[in-house]
């Protein structure tokens, strides 16, 4: 019998989602304030995340739950690679490395795939469907706020593989609904979910610092003084 997980995974992490859609580097760049030392460091971070998700993911590819949701079309480590070469240089690897949030966010995701590998979904659910849902919009708005053109510095938020992204997120979240899962297994989803979620939000608030230091303590707290409602999917695709 179906649990539903999609949608238990929507309703339960409405609250993180507003959270982190609230955090201030995200509502500057919500904006189109954004600041190019801060937001390379963040395709720094998603770097070593998405390594890390895409190498546990494969490697749990005949697992009988996350098979299931093991699509290699979604993987993004090759466009932040390119993302990296643009922000750092050709040397670019021996210039990053996470930050604590980056690392604390690597080793949740090696450590439930040692001992849950289940809890990848969430995981996988939490960083591509917001990728995929505000992509564009936020791609947009990182060319505008950094005056990029078409191509620079945002192939994070491309997927050549996927022509159609509606249709593949309802495919995903079908997918997401047929898994053979418990609601015990939904409910541990959801709160891996909730901490991926306060995962971003530590990387979010990292970049804090360097974002006042460019635009003034005045303008930031101007753009951040109201709470938004965050109900879109953006929170984490801004990550």
């Amino acid at each position: 019998m179906s649990v539903n997980l999609a949608t238990q995974l929507r309703e339960g992490t409405k609250k993180a989602h507003t959270n982190a859609e609230n955090v201030g580097f995200v509502k500057c760049f919500l904006k189109g304030v954004v600041e190019k030392t801060s937001y390379r460091t963040l395709v720094k971070n998603l770097y070593f995340v998405y390594s890390a998700m895409e190498e546990e993911m494969q490697r749990h590819r005949e697992h009988p739950i996350v098979s299931k949701i093991y699509f290699p079309e979604l993987n993004r480590k090759q466009s932040l690679e390119q993302d990296l070469k643009f922000y750092y240089g050709a040397g670019w690897r021996e210039q990053v490395a996470p930050s604590a949030a980056g690392e604390a966010y690597v080793q949740r995701i090696r450590e439930i795939s040692e001992k849950e590998p289940e809890l990848l979904v969430a995981h996988s659910y939490t960083r591509y469907l917001g990728d995929l849902s505000g992509g564009q919009i936020l791609k947009k708005i990182a060319q505008r706020g950094m005056n990029l053109t078409d191509g620079e510095g945002t192939a994070f938020y491309e997927f050549p593989e996927i022509p159609d992204e509606k249709a593949f997120k309802n495919n995903y979240r079908q997918a997401m609904n047929d898994l053979p899962v418990d609601q015990a297994t939904a409910d541990k989803m959801v709160e891996e979910a909730n901490a991926a979620f306060g995962m971003n939000m530590k990387m979010f608030n990292e970049l804090e610092g360097n974002l006042i230091k460019a635009i003034g303590v005045l303008l930031f707290n101007t753009l951040t003084r109201k709470r938004s409602a965050g109900s879109t999917e953006l929170a984490t695709a801004a990550e």
